[in-house]
C-alpha cells in the first residue's frame, strides 16, 4: 500500500494497515456505486421518490463510513498522541466532532 497525498494538503497522514484501508476502499467503492446508481436513474427520468429511497441510502452509508474513520481514528491517532503528550489533539477531534454534527 503506497503512501498517498493528503486532499487537505496538511503535514500530517496516516499509515493504515491493510484490513483497515480495504474495509474503508470497499466501502467507498460501494458508495461510488450507489452514486452512479442514482445517477442512472435520473437519466432514466426514475421516480422521484425512488431517486430518493436511493439517496437516503447513500446518506446511511456515508455516515456508517464517518463512523468507521472516526472510531479508527481516536483509537490510534488520538490514543497514541495522548501518549506522547500531544493535549491539541482533544481540541483537534472536538472541533472534528463539530464539523461532523453540522
Amino acid at each position: 500500500m503506497a503512501e498517498k497525498e493528503a486532499c487537505c494538503n496538511c503535514a500530517r497522514k496516516k499509515k493504515r494497515n491493510e484490513k483497515e484501508y480495504k474495509d474503508l476502499m470497499n466501502r467507498l467503492n460501494r458508495i461510488e456505486g450507489q452514486v452512479r446508481g442514482v445517477k442512472n436513474m435520473l437519466e432514466n427520468d426514475a421516480y422521484c421518490p425512488d431517486i430518493l429511497v436511493q439517496v437516503s441510502a447513500i446518506t446511511a452509508a456515508l455516515n456508517s463510513f464517518n463512523k468507521v474513520l472516526l472510531s479508527n481514528h481516536i483509537e490510534s491517532c488520538v490514543v497514541e498522541d495522548l501518549k506522547n503528550g500531544k493535549e491539541g489533539t482533544i481540541e483537534e477531534l472536538v472541533g472534528t466532532l463539530q464539523k461532523l454534527m453540522k
